[in-house]
């Protein structure tokens, strides 16, 4: 998968897109790793109630370049897309999305439309 410009998760009536202020340091401060080739890299749990062995996870890539991402919401193992918004407790899972994801447009990552 390419890193693109903007994304809208499955389900979401939000698109997020890159932001033209971001910056390598703001990444590192909210918990990015980065990678041998260069890439950014943030796993967050989105289930509260069991943080350690959540239900589902947001997963975010960012390119070296801070030019694209890749975003996705995934289970447990990381292996399978999930889409939060038909899940069963997706009230819960939107909302710690949308928190972590109002955090990186406060901090210059993303912007909104």
């Amino acid at each position: 998968m390419a890193f693109e410009k903007a994304i809208k998760l499955p389900g979401d009536t939000d698109t997020y897109s890159i932001s033209s202020e971001i910056k390598s340091y703001a990444l590192r401060d909210l918990g990015f790793a980065i990678s041998k080739r260069g890439t950014y890299s943030y796993e967050a749990p989105l289930d509260q109630k069991s943080p350690f062995t959540p239900a589902a996870r947001l997963k975010i890539s960012v390119s070296p370049e801070l030019d694209g991402f890749k975003m996705n919401t995934v289970n447990q193992s990381g292996t399978m897309a999930v889409n939060i918004f038909t899940h069963a407790r997706a009230a819960e899972f939107t909302e710690q999305l949308h928190f972590i994801l109002n955090g990186m447009i406060d901090r210059g990552i993303f912007v909104k439309s």
